[in-house]
Parts: C-alpha cells; sequence; structure tokens
C-alpha cells in the first residue's frame, strides 16, 4: 500500500513495540508517509508523536488522518476510538493475540485477565466501527518473535546460552506456530489494501507447525549448540520452577503446562484475503 504525498500520514500506535519498529521500517522503505503514537520516548522525532492513549486531549494532538495500524495492547484502544474517528480514521488495523483462546482456562489468574482483556477489547473496537462506518481488520498472531528482542524465543535463548540445557515439561509434545514480526508488519499492510480483509478477525500463524520440542531444538540449532533437553515429569517440572522462578523473569508455571497443549490456529482465510504468509521457523541469533 503506497499512499499519495498528499493524502493524509498513516498513524501507527505503539510504534516502538515489536511489530512496529518493522512496520514503520517497511513503511518507509515504500515511501509512505507515518506518524508513530508512542508513550515512550524515541529517536525518530520526524515521524514521532508522544502521547498516550488514554489521553482526554487525544483528539486535539493528532493530525488529520486516513489508516490507523494498532499495535498497542488492544484493549488500551477502544478509549482512543473517538479521538480517532475525529481526526478523520476511515481505516483500522488492529493487533490483538491468539491468547484469547489459549490463555481463556489457564491456571494462572492474570492470564485469564489478559484473555478477558483481549476478547472485550477485540468487540469493543468491532462494535465502534461498525458504529461509525470505519473499516476494521483485527489480526491475532500466534507466538510472536524477533531475534534477541521478543519474550518468548529469545527468552528461551537466554537460557540456552547460560545453561546449554533446557528442562521441559513432559515431552512437549503440543504444537507451535512460531510467527516473525517482520512477517506480522508485512501482513498488516497487504491486509490494509485488501478489501476483502475489511471487517474481520484473522488468526496468523507462522510458517512451519512444530511442537515445542522441535521449537526448542531448532533454538538449540540456531545457536549452534547441540541439543539438550530435559524431559522432566510435570511434577518435577513445576517444583523446578518454583526453584528457578528469579531466574525466568515474566515465565508462569502454567507456560510449562502449555507445553503439551496444541496452541496451532489455521491461516487460511488470512491467506486466501490477503495473501498471508509466514517464513518457517529457523531463528538466526
Amino acid at each position: 500500500m503506497i499512499l499519495r504525498a498528499q493524502m493524509p500520514p498513516v498513524l501507527v500506535l505503539g510504534a516502538t513495540s515489536l511489530i512496529g519498529q518493522f512496520l514503520t521500517a517497511r513503511l518507509t522503505q515504500a515511501r509512505v508517509a507515518y506518524l508513530e503514537v508512542s508513550r515512550r520516548a524515541s529517536q525518530r522525532d520526524q515521524h514521532w508523536l508522544q502521547a498516550d492513549l488514554a489521553d482526554p486531549d487525544l483528539a486535539s494532538k493528532l493530525p488529520a488522518l486516513d489508516t490507523v495500524y494498532s499495535l498497542s495492547p488492544i484493549w488500551l484502544l477502544p478509549a482512543a476510538l473517538p479521538a480517532l474517528q475525529a481526526a478523520g480514521m476511515k481505516r483500522l488495523i488492529a493487533f490483538s493475540s491468539t491468547s484469547r483462546f489459549t490463555k481463556l482456562d489457564s491456571s494462572e489468574a492474570s492470564e485469564r485477565d489478559v484473555a478477558r482483556a483481549l476478547a472485550a477489547g477485540e468487540a469493543q473496537v468491532e462494535a465502534f466501527c461498525q458504529a461509525h462506518g470505519i473499516d476494521w481488520i483485527i489480526l491475532r498472531p500466534t507466538l510472536i518473535y524477533a531475534e534477541g528482542q521478543d519474550g518468548n524465543v529469545s527468552r528461551l535463548a537466554a537460557m540456552i546460552r547460560r545453561f546449554s540445557f533446557l528442562p521441559i515439561s513432559g515431552r512437549g509434545e503440543g504444537l507451535r506456530q512460531p510467527v516473525h514480526a517482520d512477517d506480522l508488519a508485512a501482513g498488516a499492510i497487504a491486509a490494509a489494501s485488501s478489501p476483502a480483509a475489511r471487517g474481520k478477525a484473522y488468526n496468523l500463524p507462522g510458517g512451519e507447525t512444530l511442537t515445542y520440542r522441535q521449537m526448542v531444538a531448532r533454538i538449540f540449532e540456531s545457536l549452534s549448540k547441540p541439543v539438550s533437553i530435559l524431559a522432566l515429569p510435570p511434577w518435577l517440572w513445576r517444583a523446578a520452577f518454583v526453584l528457578a522462578r528469579p531466574l525466568l523473569g515474566r515465565a508462569t508455571a502454567a507456560m510449562g503446562m502449555r507445553m503439551a497443549h496444541d496452541l496451532a490456529f489455521d491461516g487460511t482465510p488470512a491467506a486466501r484475503d490477503f495473501g498471508w504468509t509466514a517464513r518457517g521457523f529457523r531463528p538466526r541469533f
């Protein structure tokens, strides 16, 4: 999607997010005028506006606009929709997550809260856009990664570097579809220019479906390390997790329990409507 210079700039909410940096790079390459909106400071002043989606004065800070990409948590977006509409928004491409399905029955209350917030955010976005004649598209990635930058694959890679082995819960047979943030950026741009995608929500899986164990093995290979996976009985994994919790950052015990669960989604509708495609899982660290 290439916009003419005289048209309103594309607005990118959450531009400093993992997907955001790839999206703005692609917009720059395509010579699309855009404005980044983020709560955090940015060095790219010529494209950047510091603002909070909950700011009651957001409308007064926005230029005239047409297309909005939202990379912020979707539950934050509804508060900003009236301001975006007032600025002229006609098309909204918003990222959610397949976690709205996979974490709904989590043993962790915080994860269940996230799933409910994602679902509620999606519903509010859809309702507002339909009520005001705004084209909307919701994109739900699976497991997002970008080498050295994400909290999923890169966190596992950091543990492998440090310990040269990785314990998993059970046999790790649950299915995974890691998806690169740059592929998601390309997919969002393709969806924005597709009439067939308007008014729909899509799951965006990665280009390969692997078991959790296979995914971990690929990470070992990407680090040029011998694959050393220690399969622990779930009860022992939980006990070990409690001891290692200070080293694991935002990891939760529920993550281990999900290693046996299939978290795989169908990308066929996205491929049909806007040519969705994603690379196989061969990370390069």
